[in-house]
């Protein structure tokens, strides 16, 4: 299982979140409504994503994360 790495930028107003290590080659594509795909150069894989114009709610009390299970 791969590690999910989760970034909030409070100042820039964006949340990235990479499924994949960060490539040293990597692009971004605009894919619509403040949605930033990022991928890797060389495979076109997508390796994330970014959201701008994020702004969490004013008192967040917990992150909720869920894995769906394989058929």
């Amino acid at each position: 299982m791969a590690d999910i790495h989760v970034i909030h930028d409070s100042q820039g107003e964006t949340l990235t979140i990479y499924w994949a290590a960060p490539r040293r080659e990597q692009i971004s594509e605009e894919a619509g409504d403040g949605i930033i795909l990022i991928k890797d150069r060389l495979t076109n894989e997508v390796i994330g994503f970014e959201k701008l114009y994020y702004r969490p709610a004013e008192n967040p009390r917990a992150i909720t994360f869920e894995m769906a299970q394989a058929a």
